[in-house]
């Protein structure tokens, strides 16, 4: 009975704990994503979510940490929206990635998009060493790495050179879509890729 309530508040404190680790995680993502990492501390991450910054500091040894854990967040988020589109149209990585990238045409669009938080981090640390980076980087490398592969399945001359063009359209979109904003030249990202499927299929 003894060892019952001992265990009972060691629960309740890890429960809290984890409640107050989504509550830093959320807010330092919308903070972050909105503001950029560099711009954000972390007295302005814990006042929105409404915690100590002692709570912070328990769950990320680090900002550094808190970072690249809103990154691997991103990371699982945006393979999620990539295989949905894989899902959606089985065996045919044309009709893939143009769904994919149809998405993020029409995500491009909306009011306050800031693109890929990705792209944006790299961006914000160059240091190859830091957490932030290394996350970034393996993101964009697997999406390098699934690009060819999905060029080379729908048959391409070149799939490496055509892969790593559709990286280079969807990278022009994230970045364009924050200079022009809603009716940009990233409203036309998957009819762009489509012309350079076509023209890669060709011959």
């Amino acid at each position: 009975m003894r060892t019952d309530n001992k265990i009972e508040p060691a629960i309740r404190t890890r429960h809290a704990t984890n409640r107050a680790a989504d509550r830093i995680l959320a807010a330092a993502r919308d903070l972050f994503y909105k503001q950029g990492i560099r711009a954000i501390g972390v007295d302005e991450v814990v006042r929105k979510a409404g915690v100590t910054k002692p709570s912070l500091y328990r769950s990320f040894s680090s900002k550094d940490e808190l970072a690249a854990t809103y990154l691997r967040q991103y990371d699982h988020d945006f393979w999620e929206h990539f295989e949905e589109s894989v899902k959606a149209f089985p065996g045919d990585p044309r009709a893939q990635i143009l769904h994919f990238l149809e998405g993020v045409a029409r995500r491009s669009q909306k009011p306050r998009y800031r693109g890929c938080g990705m792209t944006n981090a790299a961006v914000e640390y160059p240091e190859p060493d830091h957490p932030a980076r290394r996350v970034s980087e393996e993101n964009k490398k697997e999406l390098r790495r699934r690009l060819r592969a999905m060029a080379s399945a729908m048959g391409a001359r070149d799939p490496d050179d055509l892969g790593d063009g559709l990286l280079l359209l969807l990278e022009g979109a994230y970045i364009s879509a924050q200079l022009f904003g809603p009716d940009g030249p990233s409203r036309s990202l998957a009819r762009n890729a489509e012309l350079l499927i076509e023209a890669s299929l060709r011959g």
